[in-house]
């Protein structure tokens, strides 16, 4: 069978006990690859230590730490899957690079930091890559420089692609969860403190994040997606998703969500709570208000052109601030509503109908 009908793609997303936003993207166009292409082999490069490695729908290697540092592992099973194309995602060596190559892979490197779009545009990592997927948008992203551009001009290679913003949406034919847990006709506060949480000098994110939730479900249906078991003092935590709901209480807490789920509540929620980090975009793309609360170093930037470009409101990360701000928001109509257009008048594309393009171009070529 040729490979432009069952490509081998192997995904290398940074990985560990902190964080899964490079996952979570690579995930999302993986399952998109499958359905796309139902014979497509696929294969993840995982450290173990990250709380999904036991849960991946794909076959996974677990390696100690993330990818990154194990160059000898991955450029081993780059030799022994032979894979068509090989998606580095915020991860990658320049030996690792070098492996895909000698196995005529095709590669995808997708740069989520400025440093790591720094090292996408190395002139050796250029005459290497195929596509560079910068993973948010222009606006947050920031356009191409001028040197970039001479590079781009200079060897035509890679091609770079904005992803906007990567989003599973909800099959037609699937039960909306807003139906299914009475959320349907009920407006409601979606706060989300992202996978990220548990960051170096953020560890207790999500209890602030949880602490805030309760505060609000005092006048407001509040629906919680994270982690409870880092609850903050006080906050009783609710470990099973399904039994989660507070008797005599608006708060409904999960800790976890489908992809699909999550996209599907993003689509329906009066207020979003969030960190900086993909969910800050698909909040955005869904044309929703937004509170961003920065939890990790490298959002508070990304935070702050939201903020600039007035699709976005901010807070500290302290309970007493992300509730205050929420609790200013859902009285001002106007300006919630203000905050919504304008992020509806964004019109940020699903990255995943972006890296589905790519790769068949990619696959036909391999």
């Amino acid at each position: 069978m040729p490979l432009a009908d069952a490509p081998r793609i192997l995904f290398v997303p940074v990985s560990g006990a902190f964080g899964m936003g490079e996952y979570a993207r690579s995930l999302a166009i993986a399952q998109a690859a499958r359905r796309r292409w139902p014979r497509a082999e696929i294969h993840f490069i995982l450290s173990r230590q990250a709380p999904y490695a036991a849960t991946v729908p794909f076959a996974a290697t677990l390696l100690d730490a993330s990818p990154t540092f194990h160059t000898r592992a991955v450029a081993g099973l780059i030799k022994e899957f032979r894979p068509s194309i090989v998606v580095f995602d915020n991860a990658g060596r320049t030996a690792q690079l070098r492996a895909a190559r000698r196995q005529g892979a095709r590669i995808v490197y997708i740069s989520a930091r400025s440093r790591q779009r720094r090292r996408a545009f190395r002139w050796r990592w250029m005459r290497m890559i195929d596509e560079h997927w910068i993973a948010y948008p222009e606006l947050i992203a920031g356009e191409l420089g001028w040197w970039e551009r001479f590079k781009l001009d200079r060897l035509g290679r890679p091609t770079v692609r904005y992803l906007d913003v990567v989003m599973s949406r909800i099959a037609p034919e699937d039960d909306s969860i807003a139906a299914r847990v009475g959320l349907k006709q009920r407006p409601f506060v979606l706060v989300v403190p992202g996978g990220g949480t548990g960051h170096p000098g953020a560890r207790d994110a999500a209890g602030q994040f949880l602490a805030a939730a309760n505060s609000l479900a005092e006048t407001e249906t509040v629906v919680f997606v994270g982690p409870t078991r880092a609850a903050h003092a006080g906050v009783p935590a609710h470990p099973q998703a399904a039994d989660s709901i507070l008797p005599s209480s608006r708060l409904r807490c999960f800790n976890a969500l489908p992809q699909t789920d999550l996209s599907d509540l993003l689509s329906q929620a009066r207020l979003v709570v969030t960190n900086g980090g993909s969910t800050l975009l698909q909040a955005i793309a869904c044309g929703r208000a937004c509170i961003a609360v920065p939890i990790a170093q490298d959002q508070s930037e990304r935070i702050q052109r939201c903020v600039n470009a007035g699709v976005a409101a901010t807070a500290a990360l302290a309970a007493p601030s992300i509730a205050r701000a929420a609790a200013t928001l859902l009285r001002d109509e106007s300006a919630r509503a203000a905050l919504a257009q304008r992020a509806g008048k964004l019109k940020l594309a699903n990255g995943i109908d972006i890296a589905l393009q790519a790769l068949s171009h990619l696959a036909g070529m391999a």
